[in-house]
């Protein structure tokens, strides 16, 4: 492994003390023009790099770098998050490290512990565990922590989290609205706050509607698109298929529209997605929609503005949602079966 040159490197080939070729380095004031000039060229010509965070360090504070840990980076969801952090990050001078826990508690604990390894300032982060408390000491210890798109269990921090159960009642209210009574809901991990409150808010709708037996047609484990695909397949197997399907997240509903682009009628099924993705509105696919951008961005801001006032009131931000109809998600049952709901239409 090539190793970079040291300070210390350059200030034996510049010809002067270490501490001046650190002041030099830092941009600090009182230095000779001719001086700089030679600790300058030195650096250049060794390829020394300074390095930031020790810098930082050095001073008594935390590093200018913020850790994000996120659910999947591949997930199109994660990245827009990533992207609204950072664009608010680099207005303020400071910089990301993003990880990947993929959904696990384990790897978020162990990302988590290289993070602060590396003394980010701040840490961001989409829980996947279900305690967090573990964190209290370093907030004690200085450390700002936000959570986003989902609750830390166990700390009290800033939190900014989108409207899921209003998002999923206007998404089932929509299709029962065209007569679906038969409706499939298929979610992700069953242990993910998200899906919980999805899930809560589905059967909630449709027992408010007078449907008895939603919990039929009810589905959790689809953490891949490949998983989605099988349980719908198995939907659309089993007597009585569902009519239309609720898909709990974007990756949810890629695999249901490849579950039903080979099952008999699957273009006569409607289908919502949670979510907005890229595509969907050229293939017509009627989703739950929000801002995931300006979600990233205001977990950022809440970064920078804790770590400005630690004693600042914990704020919790609830984004909007709103449901963006297009065909696929606005056609009615095929076999005709539209029934007036009572808490539709008041009658």
């Amino acid at each position: 492994m090539i190793r970079r040159p040291t300070l210390a490197v350059v200030a034996e080939a510049a010809g002067v003390s270490l501490k001046t070729a650190s002041r030099v380095l830092n941009g600090e004031p009182n230095v000779a023009a001719a001086t700089r000039e030679r600790v300058q060229d030195a650096a250049t010509s060794l390829g020394f790099r300074r390095n930031a965070v020790a810098a930082d360090l050095a001073r008594g504070g935390f590093s200018r770098l913020v850790g994000f840990i996120t659910g999947d980076l591949a997930n199109q969801f994660y990245s827009a998050l990533a992207s609204g952090i950072e664009r608010e990050l680099r207005e303020h001078g400071l910089q990301l490290l993003t990880a990947s826990s993929d959904e696990d508690p384990a790897r978020e604990g162990s990302l988590t512990g290289e993070l602060l390894e590396r003394r980010v300032g701040a840490l961001i982060v989409t829980p996947a565990g279900a305690d967090h408390s573990a964190l209290q000491a370093e907030i004690a210890a200085g450390l700002t922590v936000v959570a986003v798109d989902r609750p830390a269990a166990g700390m009290d921090v800033d939190t900014v989290v989108i409207d899921n159960r209003g998002g999923t009642r206007a998404a089932v209210d929509h299709l029962l609205a065209r007569g679906h009574r038969r409706i499939a809901f298929v979610g992700d991990e069953p242990h993910l706050w998200t899906y919980q409150e999805r899930s809560t808010e589905f059967l909630a709708t449709m027992r408010d509607a007078g449907v008895p037996d939603a919990e039929r047609l009810h589905r959790s484990g689809a953490h891949s698109v490949a998983a989605a695909r099988d349980l719908v397949v198995e939907l659309f197997a089993a007597p009585d298929p569902p009519t239309a399907v609720l898909a709990a997240n974007n990756r949810v509903t890629v695999g249901t529209l490849q579950a039903l682009r080979d099952a008999p009628g699957g273009d006569d099924v409607a289908v919502v997605g949670f979510d907005d993705f890229e595509l969907a509105d050229l293939l017509g696919i009627t989703v739950v929609a929000y801002d995931a951008v300006e979600m990233g961005r205001r977990a950022a801001e809440l970064a920078v503005a804790r770590s400005a006032d630690p004693a600042r009131p914990v704020e919790l931000v609830v984004l909007p949602t709103r449901v963006v109809a297009r065909g696929a998600g606005s056609a009615r049952p095929a076999d005709g079966s539209r029934r007036p709901l009572p808490h539709l239409w008041g009658t």
